[in-house]
C-alpha cells in the first residue's frame, strides 16, 4: 500500500546526506535530554521517564477522567503492548487505575490515582530542571542548537515566529 492510498502526501523526494545528518543529531539530542531525564527521576523519586510521561499524560485535563490504552500509547509515543505493561506496573504502586470503558467493555482505559498526582507533582520540578539544563547545554553545541531554541522558545528558526505545535495549526499564531 503506497502512501498515497493510505491519505498521505507522496514523499517528495528521498532524504540526502546532509538530511540524514541533521536528523540524527536531532536524535542524538533527544537520546541524550532522555538519558538525563531518566536518571534524574530515577534517582530522586524512583521514577522511570516512561512512567513519568505515562501519569503526566493522565494527569492533564484534555485527558478527561480516563485514557484509552492506545491513546495513552500514542501520546507518550509508545507501543500498546508497552504502556499495558508501564500501566500495569503504575497500577501495582497504586499510581494509576485500569477499568473497562463505559462505551465499550472490550476496551480497557487507565487514569491516575490520587497517589499518581501527587506522585508527578513532585516529580515535575526535577523533570523541568532538568529538562532546562540539558537544552541550554545543548545550546552550545552549533548542531543542536537551532533545535533546543525552538524547544525553549516556540518560535521557527526558519520563519523568527512562532512554530506550529499543540493546539496552534500551520499558518496561525
Amino acid at each position: 500500500m503506497t502512501t498515497e492510498t493510505r491519505g498521505l502526501p507522496a514523499p517528495r523526494r528521498p532524504a540526502d546526506d546532509a538530511q540524514d545528518d541533521r536528523w540524527c543529531m536531532a536524535v542524538r539530542l533527544l537520546g541524550r535530554v532522555e538519558k538525563q531525564l531518566d536518571e534524574a527521576l530515577q534517582r530522586g523519586h524512583g521514577l522511570p521517564l516512561s512512567e513519568f510521561r505515562a501519569l503526566c499524560a493522565l494527569s492533564r485535563e484534555d485527558a478527561g477522567p480516563a485514557l484509552r490504552m492506545g491513546e495513552l500509547a500514542d501520546r507518550i509515543g509508545l507501543k500498546d503492548s508497552t504502556v499495558t505493561r508501564l500501566v500495569g506496573r503504575l497500577e501495582a504502586r497504586g499510581l494509576a487505575a485500569r477499568a473497562t470503558t463505559a462505551e465499550d467493555g472490550r476496551a480497557v482505559a487507565a487514569s491516575i490515582t490520587p497517589a499518581g498526582r501527587e506522585r508527578h507533582a513532585e516529580a515535575a520540578p526535577t523533570y523541568r530542571a532538568v529538562l532546562g539544563e540539558a537544552l541550554d547545554s545543548a545550546l552550545g553545541n552549533v548542531y543542536l542548537a537551532d533545535l533546543a531554541a525552538w524547544v525553549l522558545t516556540g518560535e521557527s528558526a526558519r520563519t523568527g515566529g512562532p512554530a506550529p505545535g499543540p493546539g496552534r495549526p500551520k499558518g496561525t499564531a
